[in-house]
């Protein structure tokens, strides 16, 4: 995956966001390192996207980018620390769907509202959520792991990066849509969650692709199936769930930037008009179309 196609747009945005703030600040800007607060663990997909832009927008705005893990309550702790945090662009808040779009959907006591107190710039790209099998489940194909499933209900654990991640989200709508029971095994992260899957503590693992990509690259794991309407960029052989006949099984998920919105409406639309949209490549012929040709289409990893 060319990653510079996924970073470019936000060190844009972050190069334009320095005269809209300096103007609203009156003073340079930036003039110390900017906080990026990530919701989530080291290890997983939101970090290490966070970690590659701050590390590519150096040169941009002549200021270190600082990641900072704040994880917990499926990104509840961090976004509710920037949501209290000072407007002055030096906070911001590099999250995915979980702290924005599920939270809510679960959470009747949120401590923040994601709608009032984050202004979102644009997306960066899809991520896919795929379904892997590890080394102790024999099973080589979803309908496989399916009849095994249904012959002993709750057998297959799953690992999750989180309750009411993205991952879990997948597991529930596979479990709706098939009829089934899994036993799925909630991680705080990506990390000790690929441990236990590769160890063999865990049957299987839902996790995004890129959480994976090393031990897949490495055998040590099988991708089944991805829950996503399209194929995923990087993984064009491996079937969606919606091919298989299970048309509700969608999760895909996307990092996205959130600076607070208190600050002036004119910084937040000098960002949006700042991002170009993503390249996409071209699809395969006889491949389901993996990106959308619209102007504005991100790429799916």
């Amino acid at each position: 995956m060319p990653w510079s196609r996924l970073i470019a747009p936000i060190i844009a945005a972050l190069a334009a966001l320095a005269p809209a703030l300096a103007q609203d600040r009156g003073q340079d800007y930036p003039n110390r390192p900017i906080r990026m607060i990530v919701a989530f663990a080291p290890g997983g997909t939101t970090d290490f996207v966070a970690r590659l832009i701050a590390d590519k927008a150096k040169g941009a705005l002549g200021q270190n980018i600082v990641v900072e893990n704040k994880p917990g309550a499926n990104g509840a702790i961090g976004a509710d620390y920037v949501a209290k945090s000072e407007p002055d662009g030096y906070t911001l808040f590099f999250s995915t769907a979980g702290a924005i779009t599920i939270n809510p959907s679960l959470r009747s006591d949120l401590p923040y509202d994601p709608v009032k107190d984050f202004a979102p710039v644009a997306p960066i790209a899809r991520n896919t959520v795929l379904f892997a099998a590890g080394p102790a489940l024999k099973v080589d194909s979803v309908q496989d792991m399916l009849a095994l499933a249904r012959a002993k209900p709750g057998a297959i654990t799953v690992a999750i990066t989180g309750v009411g991640a993205i991952s879990h989200l997948a597991i529930e709508l596979l479990q709706h849509a098939a009829g089934i029971k899994l036993q799925y095994v909630p991680y705080r992260g990506a990390g000790q969650a690929i441990s236990d899957f590769i160890g063999g503590q865990v049957n299987a693992m839902s996790a995004e692709v890129p959480v994976l990509m090393p031990q897949l690259k490495a055998g040590k794991a099988r991708v089944l199936a991805v829950a996503a309407q399209h194929r995923s960029d990087v993984l064009p052989d491996v079937p969606t769930f919606v091919e298989l006949g299970f048309a509700d099984v969608v999760a895909d998920n996307w990092p996205c930037w959130h600076p607070p919105a208190r600050r002036r409406p004119s910084s937040q639309n000098s960002m949006r008009r700042s991002m170009p949209p993503c390249a996409t490549r071209r699809p395969r012929s006889n491949l389901p179309t993996t990106v959308s040709r619209r102007r504005a289409a991100r790429p799916r990893i």
